[in-house]
């Protein structure tokens, strides 16, 4: 089995480099990964300038592009088998809910999802200091066990790890996406220079309460593991907007 992992938190992260230590006995591992932290970036592809890959070590290097353009790369451009698994992660902070649509940890993996691979993101639930061993050890068990049953080409996962000693993870979840409620803020500020600039802020995120949701899974102890698509069709919109009858005048007539 050939694996590709990458990240959004950068090439160098400890996430990324536990992770690749914990999937090596499964299958030949090739790391590629941006060159510094992109979080947040979504499924963002860099097509304005040329993108620039620099071997680290023998199957690690380094994209000064996005996640996408990491797996985008890989797959097209330096690979010499089309990969049998994309993960994604280990990433430092938790992606659950509505985060994942801007979540580079999780574009990665939706992007090898587009490309027919099966994939799966993994994310430490917290934005604390972090010992991504144990989260490790819990990725390649769940790794191991799905593909020891088999993934469909287009199937995407993506899982959530409680940041507590594994004596105290109760188990896993199946799980669906939280509601997040946000309390974003615009913060304006001014530079030595008089001019106006904007920090993106707000309080720690809270969630509506959900049985079924990752949020309350992972709060609980168990590891969160939620399967994604990206069919983003409203289909009972489309019958709504058709019961209106839109229709297109000439004004001129």
């Amino acid at each position: 089995m050939d694996i590709l992992i990458t990240n959004d938190d950068g090439v160098q992260a400890e996430g990324i480099r536990a992770l690749a230590r914990a999937l090596r006995p499964l299958g030949e591992i090739s790391v590629i990964a941006p060159d510094r932290e992109q979080s947040a970036t979504s499924h963002a592809l860099t097509l304005h300038r040329p993108l620039r890959m620099r071997k680290l070590e023998e199957g690690v290097m380094s994209v000064d592009g996005t996640p996408t353009d990491c797996v985008l790369l890989g797959v097209h451009g330096f690979l010499e088998r089309k990969p049998g698994l994309v993960v994604s992660g280990i990433n430092h902070g938790p992606n659950m809910g509505s985060d994942v649509t801007y979540s580079g940890t999780v574009a990665a993996a939706s992007e090898g999802n587009v490309l027919g691979i099966p994939s799966i993101a993994i994310s430490l639930a917290t934005w604390g200091s972090a010992d991504f061993e144990p989260a490790a050890r819990i990725a390649r068990n769940i790794v191991e066990g799905l593909l020891r049953r088999g993934l469909p080409e287009r199937m995407c996962v993506n899982v959530n790890i409680p940041p507590i000693p594994l004596d105290r993870i109760k188990g896993v979840r199946v799980t669906r996406l939280g509601k997040r409620i946000y309390r974003d803020v615009i913060e304006e500020k001014v530079d030595p220079r008089g001019k106006t600039y904007y920090w993106i802020g707000g309080q720690e995120p809270t969630w509506e309460h959900d049985e079924s949701s990752d949020f309350t899974a992972v709060e609980e102890g168990y590891v969160s593991v939620t399967p994604l698509t990206f069919e983003l069709t409203d289909y009972r919109g489309m019958v709504e907007l058709d019961s209106l009858a839109i229709t297109i005048r000439d004004h001129e007539a």
